[in-house]
Parts: C-alpha cells; sequence; structure tokens
C-alpha cells in the first residue's frame, strides 16, 4: 500500500536531510503510528506521501502509484485516495457540518445526488447524527475533529493519515477519535496516525515506527513509546 525505498529529503542548501535514507512498507489495512520529537521528520515523511513535497532522492510507491511517473494533473486523483485529518481541524467557519463535509465532494466533483447520498452516511459513521445544520463555533473540540474525520472519509481514501488529531483535545474526547480510527480501520482502511501522546501509543499496541533526526530508528508491531 505504502512503499518508500531509500528516500531522502533536503531542503535548500541545508547539510541535514530532513528525511535520511528512509525505507518502509506499510500494508493495505494496517494501522500504523508515527513518533517522534519535532523535527525528528514526521511532517516531511507525510508532505511527501500526499505529493505536498518531493523526495531528493528514493523511490516512493502508494496505492500502486510510482511516485517517479506521476504528472502534476493526476495529483488530485491520488489526493482522493488520502484523506487527512490536522490537530486544527481546519474547517470553513460559516458552513454547517453538512456543507463542510459536502464542500470536499464539491471539489471532486460529485453530482448534487452522490453529495446528498454520501454525506449523512458519513456524518452517522463519525457519530454525529442531529448536528448536521451547526455551525463550527456551536461544536467542542471533539466535534469539530469528528466533522474533519468525516469531511476526510467522504471520498473513500484507501488510506487516512491524522496528523497529530488529539493535539488540541482533552483527554475523553482523544480517546473518542482514537477509536473512532481504529472503527475506520476495523472497515479496511489503512491508518496513519501520528502523535506526541505517548499513553495512546502505548494503549493502542500497534505497530509504531520511530524517526529521529530523519531516519527509522525503532520499527515495532505491537510497540511502544518513550519520550
Amino acid at each position: 500500500m505504502i512503499l518508500l525505498d531509500r528516500v531522502t529529503k533536503v531542503y535548500g542548501n541545508s547539510s541535514t536531510p530532513a528525511i535520511n535514507r528512509v525505507s518502509l512498507h506499510i500494508k493495505p489495512k494496517e494501522f500504523v503510528i508515527l513518533v517522534g520529537t519535532s523535527g525528528a521528520g514526521k511532517s516531511s515523511l507525510l508532505k511527501m506521501l500526499t505529493r505536498e513535497e518531493k523526495p531528493t532522492s528514493g523511490k516512493i510507491v502508494v496505492g500502486g502509484i510510482d511516485y517517479d511517473k506521476l504528472k502534476d494533473k493526476d495529483i488530485p486523483l491520488l489526493r482522493r485516495r488520502i484523506g487527512v485529518i490536522f490537530q486544527d481541524f481546519k474547517l470553513l467557519p460559516n458552513r454547517t457540518v453538512f456543507e463542510n463535509v459536502a464542500f470536499a465532494l464539491e471539489i471532486a466533483g460529485m453530482t448534487n445526488y452522490e453529495i446528498n447520498a454520501t454525506v449523512p452516511r458519513v456524518i452517522k459513521l463519525v457519530g454525529l447524527q442531529g448536528k448536521e445544520k451547526n455551525f463550527p463555533h456551536q461544536l467542542s473540540g471533539g466535534e469539530r475533529q469528528r466533522v474533519a474525520i468525516a469531511r476526510a472519509l467522504a471520498r473513500q481514501p484507501k488510506i487516512l493519515i491524522a496528523d497529530e488529531p488529539t493535539g488540541n483535545l482533552d483527554p475523553k474526547h482523544s480517546w473518542d477519535i482514537i477509536r473512532l480510527l481504529e472503527k475506520i480501520n476495523d472497515y479496511g482502511t489503512t491508518v496513519v496516525l501520528t502523535t506526541h501522546n505517548v499513553e495512546i501509543v502505548n494503549k493502542l499496541k500497534r505497530r509504531v515506527i520511530t524517526l529521529n533526526h530523519g531516519r527509522v530508528t525503532h520499527d515495532q508491531s505491537q510497540g511502544s513509546y518513550k519520550q
């Protein structure tokens, strides 16, 4: 599903690579946790997976797509296969829950019929029935993150990247989001989670990949993490 072969990323004239000859294989339907201190290279790695950045060297293949052969015009198609959620939600403040989720489908060119069929289904999946007409400011932080997840899932991606999705949430809402990600993974979506939350990492008992100064230093099934 996700293959990196000796991938290196160097920004500008820096003498220190942000990512240094990283090789990884993430299988379809896996749930993988990516950990490391700030500056370890997590963000650079995720940006290369979504093709916001190109590697300086090495090969990336995602879902059978060889990034070396990926044309710029095909990047939107790639990004439909990869859902991304962020720490700060990135919701449109003047749109309702329904409209925020629908927006992802509008820009993908889906018809109103398809949108009206899809949006209620993903809103139900994330447990926000009855909140369709609410605006982001009327929701808790956990509910806003659920909207962001629904928006990422609306295009039925094969891979979901969750970049510090609990970073702004209290413990209860954090675990609500983690359980939702596990549920999404149970449905067959590959999940790549980045987090600094040691408790989440250690309780989940999933595969843990540790980055340090741009290198993979540990890769453990049912791993743990110490900061």
